[in-house]
């Protein structure tokens, strides 16, 4: 089970104590679990780098997960794992720009693609990638932080053409489309409409269940 990110408001969720009640809430959960940060957690904060470390210290090195691989250095959300022959990947791209105007974005997202390249490489000798994020890469108004993100999303699609799947959520509607060609995206629900999608691997295909509320 993963959670793309956005546990709450940026008005909730910059917050610590906010923090703390949903690492109790996600404990109780019994199935493998892992936690991706939203833009609501840190950077639409007022101190975004003092909110992400807020949040790695509540919830990195706390996923239920067998296997799990965590990339080494500052990044500590930064994961992957294999299951049914896929390799999954989660990576710290937050909505709505990706955090584009901060000093910070430059170098978080060297580290963004180097991990994901990694994953690609593991990837091509199995049946497929999945790739976790939050913000929704497809966004690019009022300013656009994820184009080389996009172009490596591109590249992917030709090298792993119908093998790639892109689970986002960030812009609060459900899509199972193709944004660019052999790369398939899936947006989980948003606020006000809070589900889930189960998304059993079979072989190697995804096929998608209807949303739980």
């Amino acid at each position: 089970m993963a959670h793309v990110g956005d546990v709450g408001t940026h008005l909730q969720a910059c917050n610590d104590d906010w923090l703390l009640k949903r690492k109790m809430q996600f404990a109780r959960i019994r199935h493998p679990f892992v936690l991706l940060p939203g833009d609501n957690e840190w950077s639409d904060c007022r101190e975004p780098l003092e909110r992400l470390q807020a949040w790695r210290s509540q919830f990195c090195f706390q996923e239920k997960l067998t296997g799990l691989e965590r990339q080494r250095g500052p990044y500590c959300e930064h994961v992957r794992w294999q299951a049914a022959g896929h390799v999954f990947v989660a990576l710290n791209v937050p909505g709505h720009d990706n955090n584009v105007r901060h000093p910070e974005h430059a170098p978080r997202m060297k580290a963004v693609l180097a991990w994901l390249d990694e994953a690609v490489e593991l990837a091509e000798k199995r049946a497929g990638l999945v790739i976790l994020m939050q913000g929704n890469p497809f966004l690019t108004l009022p300013r656009d932080g994820f184009a080389e993100l996009r172009e490596r999303l591109r590249m992917l699609g030709e090298r792993m053409a119908g093998r790639v799947v892109l689970v986002h959520g960030d812009t609060h509607f459900y899509r199972d489309d193709q944004p660019l060609p052999g790369l398939r995206r899936i947006e989980v629900w948003g606020s006000p409409l809070v589900s889930w999608l189960r998304v059993p691997l079979v072989g190697a295909e995804l096929r998608l269940s209807e949303p739980r509320y």
